[in-house]
């Protein structure tokens, strides 16, 4: 195949997508990577000055990004919070959305509460459903649509202090599968991409402790933690048409932390 050919395979040119949780961490890079790749990016997220950054960032290195200060946490606000993104795409059309958006309280297990699980399943688990649902009818009529989910290494494994952070990602896993059943028939890819251990504000209390960090790098094959850069791959990836006959799967992007 021409070198051409295959790079168009990689292309997101004339896609737009939105990123939720885009403010910071790892959702804020997987937006700078879309917009690298060509792609038209929608940062939403609830802190206005940090998006504001990032979307200044974007367009700087030649991508065209823009954002939406909502809070997904308000589910009767999701129809209207999609509606402004839809606006403030490029093309007024939304081709893919990666729900980055996420909750960990890491509580005991004795002090879970009722508003704290609540908080965390709702974030984690139902609001990527409700959220890309609302796009769905665009990606049908376009015959193209890609939703890259946010799993964990809990999704499979389970840590001190995570019980409902874990069932709210080991839930996100069997999500991805089930809207891949149900959309993947209109060309609507879905699926997961798992991260190990990155620096974010989620894990800042794993490497703001050396002792943590160093055991966080020990379990991985690779034998260190991850850079987001190690993120962009996968990302452009599950978002171009190169991943056309891949649906319903979960990606670990983790050193070969979950292969140990």
């Amino acid at each position: 195949m021409p070198s051409a050919a295959l790079l168009k395979h990689f292309s997101l040119a004339g896609r737009n997508f939105v990123v939720t949780g885009a403010s910071s961490g790892i959702g804020r890079a997987m937006a700078g990577f879309l917009g690298a790749a060509g792609a038209g990016v929608v940062l939403l997220a609830r802190r206005e000055t940090e998006l504001a950054a990032a979307v200044d960032e974007i367009n700087d290195g030649a991508g065209s990004a823009s954002y939406v200060a909502a809070d997904l946490a308000q589910r009767d606000q999701i129809t209207d919070i999609a509606a402004l993104c839809k606006a403030a795409a490029k093309s007024g059309r939304i081709d893919g959305v990666v729900n980055a958006a996420g909750l960990n309280l890491r509580e005991p297990v004795d002090e879970v509460s009722l508003e704290s699980w609540d908080a965390t399943l709702n974030l984690n688990l139902s609001v990527p459903f409700f959220f890309t649902r609302e796009f769905v009818p665009e990606m049908r009529c376009a015959n193209y649509g890609r939703v890259i989910n946010l799993a964990s290494l809990q999704s499979q494994r389970a840590f001190p202090n995570g019980l409902a952070y874990g069932a709210s990602k080991g839930g996100v896993c069997q999500l991805t599968r089930a809207m891949a059943e149900a959309w993947s028939r209109f060309d609507i890819c879905v699926n997961a991409i798992a991260p190990g251990f990155f620096p974010t504000e989620l894990t800042a209390a794993v490497f703001d402790d050396d002792s943590s960090r160093e055991w966080a790098a020990r379990q991985t094959a690779i034998g260190r933690n991850g850079e987001l850069d190690d993120l962009a791959g996968a990302t452009i990836f599950f978002a171009s048409p190169a991943s056309g006959y891949i649906t319903g799967q979960t990606l670990y992007v983790d050193g070969g932390f979950s292969a140990r």
